[in-house]
């Protein structure tokens, strides 16, 4: 199934050449993205991990479905995106 598409994480100055907005790191983006994520139907966690040794986001969900997953983007300003299937998460008591 093909998710929603990005474009590149930053563009360049077409004199320089130097980046005009530096990518930010995958925390940055998390802390930024989460919300969103989160208030889609189906989302019941974000973080990070990693794809071929490199960084990437994680999206939890209760249950796959395709209606889910056109949601989400494959990438998230420049890092991929993975889904992973966590089932509903419940918040720990803190009765001990």
């Amino acid at each position: 199934m093909r998710r929603a598409r990005e474009g590149p994480p930053f563009s360049f100055h077409p004199e320089t050449g130097r980046a005009l907005n530096p990518k930010k790191t995958v925390e940055q983006v998390l802390k930024d993205c989460t919300p969103g994520l989160m208030a889609v139907p189906g989302v019941v966690g974000t973080g990070q991990g990693l794809h071929a040794g490199k960084p990437c986001i994680l999206i939890m969900v209760a249950v796959r479905v395709p209606k889910l997953e056109r949601k989400i983007p494959d990438r998230i300003e420049g890092y991929p995106v993975r889904i992973q299937v966590t089932g509903t998460i419940h918040p720990l008591s803190d009765e001990g």
